[in-house]
């Protein structure tokens, strides 16, 4: 095989990728169209199983008609009678400005993956021209696992601009009520994140490998280095490789954090009140107590309780805000990109087991009582799980049709295979597949002498070689694609197109299949609509 980088990259064995091989055949196989299209129709199921679990609550709650706008209104007149409504305002002048500062953020966003993208080209030849052997001969993954590690890094930063850019656009839209500008401010910072996380996957998983050329023609950042290629066992290895890191660091790290910062916040706290703590006369008399063990043993004691209470952390409106963030999120990792990551789902709910008894602790012993707020959904977080959705559909389709070896695969074996004309029965269909996916080049092309120096073509038992092979469909005279690349590129966006329209024709079957409201809540409603109709031509009539 053809070396992965320039100058201390040498030529290897196909062979030595077995390993990765075997292991990306357990997500890149047969199955793993049924498992994306499973996935996608339990994405409805759970939005529309959930919607009748909300339906149930509302009706018991009897809040299955309020208003969030209406109880703001309420609130104004209990605080002033002759109070006036604030008035609904349009600003085009507004509009185009924050739609302007939108568009600069998410161009910011992008222009990081992209700096992720050079990173990783730099990272390879540093690691390549490394002293370390270990790293030389796996400088291309180790430079997915870096970034990947300084991709985490990047979302943890910007998830600190990402609030307060949506917070200023916010106040520059200045909205009619809060619950609209909670809906502005959700949607802005769920986009931005959004961007923030799946930017770099989108690359990864669409164009990592297929910008970066050929040998004679490899595209090159400032001239220089090379663009880096996928994973020699594949370009859903990169993927998983990228996604595996970041969920894992996420999940892991952002649980740290998240108990951590309230149970260190709250120890600060203890230590900057000891000073005002009194004897009390109704807690224990022993003088050689401490003084935590007098608190916690002291029953009648007022003092302890506002101290102990003080030391709490306090919450804002955010701190909810930052669960459904987490959770949507969550939520978009485990269906986006389920075709080239199975595990997700997997480590989402390893980590909700986790994460639902450490939320359980800090809300009840780390964090003060939230204060009760009336609501019948979830808001626009309904819509933006109802978006991801739909999102999940699309993303699985191209991940298998253009990322994975799926439909290469399913072109040999019907057209270029040994059993493509239906006569050979004694020997694997699928034999001879690699050869035939691979093509070759020859270092007596001028072209390719310039890119390959001939310390490169050297094999790692000492042999030197005259040409050397590369996973592409093209012509071994003049490089150019072959028929066979065009077919199965034709191939690739006809099993795109059938797969979304497949399942969102299942998406939308599942929806109607199952309604969004128990009958036992349908039949409620109505006694409760006839009773008040009934109640209301009474009092009419008196």
């Amino acid at each position: 095989m053809c070396p992965l980088c320039d100058k201390r990259c040498k030529v290897w064995l196909l062979s030595d990728t077995c390993l990765y091989a075997k292991v990306s055949i357990l997500f890149d196989n047969e199955g793993t169209v049924m498992f994306a299209m499973f996935m996608a129709v339990w994405t409805t199921l759970f939005l529309e199983f959930w919607k009748r679990h909300r339906a149930s609550y509302t009706c018991e709650w009897k809040v299955f008609d309020w208003c969030e706008e209406e109880e703001e209104l309420i609130l104004e007149i209990v605080n002033n009678a002759e109070c006036a409504p604030k008035e609904h305002k349009h600003s085009y002048l507004r509009s185009t400005l924050v739609l302007i500062l939108v568009t600069l953020i998410l161009l910011l966003i992008i222009g990081l993956a992209h700096a992720l993208v050079v990173f990783r080209v730099v990272a390879t030849v540093m690691l390549a021209e490394g002293s370390w052997e270990f790293l030389s001969d796996h400088s291309n993954t180790a430079a997915v696992i870096l970034g990947a590690v300084l991709h985490y890094f990047t979302i943890t930063f910007m998830t600190w601009v990402n609030r307060i850019v949506s917070q200023k656009l916010c106040d520059i839209e200045e909205n009619q009520s809060i619950a609209a500008t909670e809906r502005s401010f959700t949607v802005k910072m769920f986009t931005f994140q959004f961007f923030t996380l799946f930017s770099s996957l989108f690359y990864v998983a669409f164009f990592l490998g297929r910008i970066n050329g050929h040998p004679g023609g490899y595209v090159r950042i400032a001239g220089k280095w090379r663009l880096e290629e996928c994973h020699p066992s594949g370009c859903l290895t990169d993927l998983f490789i990228q996604m595996a890191i970041i969920m894992v660091l996420k999940q892991t790290i952002s649980n740290v954090f998240e108990f951590g910062g309230p149970w260190f916040n709250r120890w600060l706290k203890r230590r900057r009140t000891k000073k005002l703590q009194r004897k009390c006369p109704h807690c224990y008399k022993k003088e050689d107590r401490q003084t935590n063990q007098r608190e916690e043993l002291c029953e009648n004691c007022k003092l302890s309780d506002w101290l102990r209470n003080y030391r709490l952390n306090d919450v804002n409106s955010f701190s909810l805000f930052n669960e459904f963030l987490e959770m949507v999120l969550q939520f978009s990792f485990t269906t986006i990109f389920v075709a080239a990551f199975p595990l997700a789902p997997l480590l989402a709910l390893i980590n909700n087991i986790i994460e639902i008894r450490l939320d359980a602790i800090k809300m009840v012993s780390l964090e003060r009582r939230m204060v009760p707020k009336k609501t019948n959904d979830i808001g626009v977080w309904t819509d933006v799980l109802e978006a991801i959705g739909v999102l999940a559909v699309i993303a699985n389709g191209l991940v298998i049709g253009i990322s994975s070896d799926f439909i290469p695969r399913l072109v040999y074996l019907y057209n270029y295979g040994p059993c493509a004309n239906g006569t050979v029965t004694d020997m694997d269909c699928m034999a001879g597949y690699i050869n035939n996916s691979l093509s070759t080049v020859y270092m007596n092309d001028q072209r390719i002498y310039k890119e390959f120096s001939p310390d490169q073509m050297v094999t790692p038992s000492g042999q030197n070689v005259s040409y050397c092979s590369y996973k592409d469909y093209r012509s071994n005279e003049d490089y150019s694609l072959t028929p066979q690349f065009w077919l199965i590129l034709s191939m690739r966006f006809a099993f795109v197109i059938l797969f979304e329209h497949v399942v969102v024709i299942c998406k939308f079957i599942t929806a109607w299949f199952v309604p969004s409201v128990p009958l036992d809540v349908k039949n409620q409603r109505l006694f409760d609509k006839l009773n008040r109709l009934k109640e209301e031509l009474r009092s009419s009539e008196v």
